[in-house]
């Protein structure tokens, strides 16, 4: 992995994190709506597979095509899984957050009533 891709932005975290609340295995549509019910974040499904892309020519996700249904117009969906390597690079992120968040609570909470 190159030096600039070892840093997630914010929404690439969103999306390791929502693939993985979701079993490590799932479509667009479960994403996004994992991020919604999570992250309280609206998502663009435009932003959502060009990021899973990047993800995955990262080599942070992995995807595997699955059967087509009648019920999707004879469409397949696409699965996504996070790698070994996406796992490791979301866990570092969080943590960097974490540790740069500890001992903010009293300015989160002078800034919560403005």
């Amino acid at each position: 992995m190159a030096k600039q891709d070892k840093n997630l932005g914010e929404f690439e975290q969103l999306i390791l994190l929502a693939i993985l609340r979701t079993n490590n295995n799932s479509y667009g549509a479960e994403i996004s709506d994992t991020i919604e019910q999570f992250g309280k974040r609206d998502t663009n499904f435009g932003a959502l597979y060009t990021t899973l892309s990047r993800l995955e020519q990262k080599g942070l996700v992995v995807s595997e095509v699955g059967e087509s249904t009648a019920k999707r117009g004879g469409r397949a969906k696409k699965y996504f899984k996070v790698t070994a390597i996406g796992q490791s690079a979301v866990k570092r992120s969080v943590n960097t957050v974490l540790n740069m968040s500890k001992g903010l609570d009293n300015i989160f909470d002078q800034t919560a009533g403005a």
